[in-house]
Parts: C-alpha cells; sequence; structure tokens
C-alpha cells in the first residue's frame, strides 16, 4: 500500500509544480504576444524625441539602413523642370539634374551650361553650344542685350563688344569700355577677329542683322554663335523677360526675376487706371527722307495701348512686330488727328527740338499733335535699355496726363 501511495505523491506534486510556472508573468523585456495592446511596449524610452515615431534617422532620406547614396549625375543628362514663362515665347529654360541648363531659342540655337568640374555629357544635342561655367569671354553686339546682363549685375562677363563707347548712352557700360574689361572689337559686319581669338571669346551674341558671313567665320574660330531673339517679342514684357534667358545663362537666376517682376508690377498697375482714349503715332523719318511707322502688333504700338492710348496708325502691319514705310500722304490721312505723336529719336537724324522736327517735311506741321505742341520724342537711351520697359510703359502713361508743364520724363522729351 505505501509503495502505491509515495508514486501518486511524487506525480501530484509534478504537476502541481507545470501549473504554477504557466502562470507566472513574462519575464521583463519578453515580446508581448501578437494582436496584444502593450501601449507600454511600444512607447519611446526616455530622452527620445520621436513623438510620432515616423521620422527617419538623422542623416538619411527615409530609406534607413539601405537607402543608397545620392546619385551622381556627373555627364548625365536628367530632366528635373523647366523655366516658368508669362510672357516670353521665343526661349525655353529646362534644368537638369547636377545643375545642367538647356535653353534652346525658336530659331532652334541650343545652348548648354555645364558646372564647374562637371563633365560634358555624352548625349548632347548636335549642334548644342556647350559653356562651361563660370561663363565669360562673350561677345555682345546687341545694346539691349548688354543691358540685360548689367542689368543682372553680370557685366563683367561680357568682354568685347561692337558698339563703340561715342554710341553707348548705359554709364556703365561707358565705364567698363573707358577702364579696359571691355572692348570695342569692330563694327558688327566686322569685328577684328585676331582681337576675338586673342580674348578667348566662348561666345557671340548678336541680333537679327547678324551677317552670314561674320557667323561662318566666328564658327570657324570655335565661337559659338547665337542671335537674341527678344525682338521677335510680341508683347513688351515678353522682351523684358529675355532677362531670364541671360540669368540663367549666368547663374543669376534671382536677380533676373526680381528685375522682371519689378517691371511687370509695373504693368499691372497701369492695367487697373482707365485707358485715355488719346490716340499716339509713333514713327521716324531717315536720313534719306524715308517715314517708317510703327506697325499695329508692334510692341511699342503695345506699350501705348498698356498706358492707356491708342495707337495709330491701327490697321497698318496688323499681327506684325517692326516698322512700315508708308509715303508721307498715306500717313498723313491715318496720323493727322493723333493726339500725340511720339517720335523714335534714336534714328534718322535725332532732333533736338521742334525746328528740326518739322524741317523733315512740311506736311508734318499740319499734324493736330503739333498744333496743339504734344510731340514727344524718345531719349537716347530708350533702345539701349530693355530691362525697364514697364518704367517706359509707365512714361508713356504720364505723358499723356501731363499739363502744359511737364516737358521731360525719364525715357521721354517734348519737342520745343
Amino acid at each position: 500500500m505505501k509503495k502505491r501511495i509515495l508514486p501518486l505523491l511524487l506525480s501530484l506534486i509534478l504537476l502541481v509544480s507545470i501549473l504554477a510556472g504557466c502562470s507566472r508573468p513574462a519575464d521583463e523585456g519578453s515580446k508581448a504576444p501578437d494582436g496584444e495592446n502593450n501601449a507600454e511596449m511600444n512607447s519611446p524610452q526616455e530622452g527620445e524625441n520621436n513623438a510620432d515615431n515616423t521620422q527617419p534617422p538623422e542623416g538619411t532620406d527615409g530609406g534607413g539602413e539601405n537607402q543608397s547614396p545620392e546619385e551622381n549625375y556627373d555627364g548625365k543628362l536628367v530632366f528635373d523642370h523647366s523655366m516658368e514663362l508669362s510672357y516670353a515665347k521665343c526661349f525655353t529654360i529646362d534644368y537638369y539634374k547636377g545643375g545642367y541648363k538647356l535653353a534652346t531659342i525658336s530659331d532652334g540655337t541650343k545652348l548648354l551650361t555645364v558646372p564647374e568640374g562637371m563633365s560634358v555629357p555624352a548625349d548632347v544635342p548636335e549642334g548644342t553650344i556647350v559653356l562651361q561655367e563660370p561663363l565669360g569671354h562673350i561677345l555682345v553686339s546687341s545694346a539691349p542685350v548688354v543691358s540685360l546682363i548689367s542689368a543682372v549685375g553680370a557685366l563683367d562677363a561680357v568682354s568685347l563688344t561692337t558698339n563703340d563707347v561715342d554710341t553707348w548712352y548705359i554709364d556703365e557700360v561707358k565705364d567698363a569700355i573707358n577702364s579696359g574689361s571691355l572692348t570695342y572689337v569692330g563694327e558688327y559686319d566686322a569685328p577684328d577677329y585676331e582681337k576675338i581669338t586673342a580674348d578667348g571669346t566662348r561666345l557671340a551674341v548678336y541680333s537679327a542683322m547678324l551677317t552670314e558671313d561674320v557667323e561662318a567665320e566666328l564658327k570657324s574660330l570655335g565661337v559659338g554663335v547665337m542671335v537674341d531673339r527678344s525682338s521677335d517679342e510680341d508683347h513688351p514684357l515678353g522682351r523684358a523677360e529675355w532677362i531670364k534667358f541671360y540669368g540663367a545663362l549666368l547663374g543669376r537666376e534671382e536677380a533676373a526675376q526680381e528685375v522682371f517682376s519689378g517691371q511687370e508690377a509695373i504693368i499691372n498697375e497701369l492695367s487697373e487706371v482707365p485707358s485715355t482714349g488719346k490716340s499716339v503715332a509713333v514713327f521716324y523719318i531717315t536720313s534719306s527722307g524715308s517715314l517708317y511707322a510703327r506697325k499695329a502688333g508692334d510692341y511699342m504700338a503695345k506699350m501705348v495701348e498698356l498706358a492707356g492710348g491708342v495707337y495709330v496708325p491701327g490697321d497698318v502691319g496688323v499681327g506684325e512686330s517692326g516698322t512700315s514705310k508708308m509715303e508721307y500722304e498715306a500717313f498723313y490721312d491715318a496720323a493727322k488727328d493723333a493726339d500725340y505723336i511720339i517720335y523714335v529719336w534714336s534714328m534718322g537724324g535725332k532732333p533736338e527740338t521742334l525746328e528740326d522736327f518739322l524741317g523733315r517735311a512740311d506736311i508734318l506741321s499740319e499734324f493736330k499733335a503739333v498744333k496743339e505742341g504734344n510731340v514727344w520724342c524718345t531719349t537716347p537711351d530708350f533702345f539701349q535699355i530693355q530691362a525697364t520697359i514697364g518704367s517706359m510703359v509707365n512714361d508713356i502713361r504720364l505723358m499723356l496726363e501731363a499739363d502744359g508743364t511737364v516737358d521731360a520724363l525719364t525715357y521721354l522729351t517734348k519737342l520745343k
């Protein structure tokens, strides 16, 4: 009997021990069962800044330990974004990873800027002008382009010009020529190629007056050649927005945007002012006696409209830019009743007085604007400065509102 009881007691003791072990709490730090809401285990430790438990570790991009290092874009053209333009239609600027920029002009010309220390990509489009940053040693044959580059504070990038010091009305440019940092290299159609070679010119910027022989010679010297197409823009602010083109080439985007925004603000403010209803004719007479009127689709006609005026003749060159040669009688019939005349001073003999102006043709004395003393002339720098078109439009507005005591504005002067 005793032999049977002892094994039973031992079995009972072993069963109690097993049951007691299963009922003990989990050891500190052990994993909670799946599905159990163990807030204490999921809470951050004291001193941890991880309130929402979603911040990536410092020094990573959110990929944790498997995050690959930043990709190297050297020698690659990986598109990033394009520059936003509001008015300009004749160029685009595309930005690529790593700092590459591709400028495309409406005539098909492409210019690629390569960041300093970076390689030229192998897949550059054929015929592209490749420019290594920082960009310098530029030949500029267009005065308005020089004014845009000067306005973004990059005039030191221009080393050669085809306009001599006596033809300039921009003080910064005249100072640069007089100091020797900017060199006159001859006329636009006959530049000094030896000086161009000695300068190490990398880019030549011309107006549409570029001749085929000059272009061919420059290219044979290894100089990239582009034609500034801002004159093809149909809106005044489109011409002014070309400052962004040169700002991008020269790494001065912020300065370019600031200048442009200031001029755009002037135009926007003028748009809120009612039209005056007063008509304005814009023309000039060459030294040979030919009369040219701005076309109705020209940017100067648009400037008159933006200023609150009505351009005449409004039926000549509709939708076209530039000027139209007109016979005196035809122009008289179209513009004789214009309230104001804006004479383009920079062409055709540059009249200093009303008498000089009337001496160009007897018929001019019959115009209403002449009889009422409303003949104004553009200042010498009017066509050299392109970065202040908004201010020029504002001057036209001030002209339309001026009383008899006002005879000089920033860009317009009354002929007396």
